[in-house]
């Protein structure tokens, strides 16, 4: 079944959890040619059968094609509990769409259909999960938990965060994010999901927040979302335009030229104090480029899941 055609049928992201998964089944296979083949057979929910082990759990079917004997991991094997953060505020849904492709994806959608494909994974190895969602509100706190009624509750409440469409809507990340911290008491590994484009708050107020959730011994993952080429690059055609706040209302006319060098220094000293106030704090940072694909998300959650004990 192809990702393309799925994502042009889902209306309104409600086949969230078939993309989640083609994802994630799609990142698997590709592992066998990366540098990461190692970590394939864990993600799959299998182990390396180790001589004088019981044969009974032998998955006879995977040794026919890989000629290799591995055993199937079962629920108590693993104890991880992770919780996702999504900001849902206005900035977030740009650019406006209301058709997605895997081509096309808005900064939430990307984030949502991210988020998705971690769930699937965590499902897969029978860990816990939670999730927030944040705007110029609180909008949903679930705890972690592992069952299939849990994920998929998340998987909802993920794709109406996508089609919820904000309007003029900041948000206080850090008052949210101490929130959270207070209310996750065991250690988890925590993903934040913003483009960490604030308005009424500065830089010192949100790296507090995240030291708070580093404090509680978390581990903290943030993926900076954002659309390079246009938010970064600034790469428009230089026809007279008028930009939009989308969360303040508030506008500019001018060409795009005039102004591309100054915006991108401007933009790029920004993303680079980014990186390295989350390197001072040792807190992960990862770009999350919307026009790309998944594999960059995922393969962070491989590397982080070994060193998290």
């Amino acid at each position: 079944m192809n990702l393309q055609n799925e994502l042009n049928k889902a209306e309104g992201f409600k086949n969230l959890g078939l993309l989640a998964k083609q994802v994630v089944e799609g990142f698997i296979a590709g592992m066998h040619k990366s540098p990461f083949h190692g970590f394939s057979a864990e993600f799959a929910e299998h182990k390396i059968y180790n001589q004088g082990e019981s044969t009974r759990h032998i998955d006879w079917k995977l040794f026919a094609k890989t000629d290799k004997l591995y055993t199937k991991r079962y629920d108590d094997e693993t104890n991880l509990r992770c919780h996702i953060i999504l900001d849902n505020s206005s900035s977030m849904h740009y650019p406006e769409m209301d058709r997605f492709s895997i081509n096309n994806l808005n900064k939430v959608a990307f984030s949502a259909l991210a988020a998705a494909a971690l769930m699937q994974i965590l499902k897969k190895q029978r860990d816990a999960v939670g999730l927030s969602i944040y705007s110029n509100d609180y909008d949903y706190y679930a705890p972690e938990k592992g069952s299939e009624r849990h994920h998929q509750m998340l998987l909802n409440h993920l794709s109406e965060a996508v089609v919820s469409k904000p309007v003029n809507k900041q948000t206080e990340t850090y008052k949210y994010l101490h929130e959270i911290a207070e209310k996750v008491h065991r250690r988890s590994m925590i993903f934040l999901f913003t483009d960490m484009f604030q308005t009424s708050e500065d830089e010192t107020k949100i790296f507090e927040a995240l030291r708070h959730l580093k404090y509680n011994k978390h581990e903290v993952i943030l993926f900076h979302v954002f659309d390079k080429e246009k938010e970064q690059n600034f790469d428009f055609d230089n026809k007279p335009k008028r930009f939009v706040d989308v969360e303040t209302g508030e506008f500019i006319n001018l060409y795009a030229d005039s102004i591309k060098e100054n915006y991108h220094e401007v933009v790029n000293n920004y993303f680079t104090a980014l990186r390295l106030k989350c390197a001072q704090y040792k807190i992960k940072y990862v770009e999350a480029d919307i026009n790309k694909n998944f594999d960059n998300i995922l393969t962070t959650y491989m590397v982080e899941r070994q060193k998290f004990n």
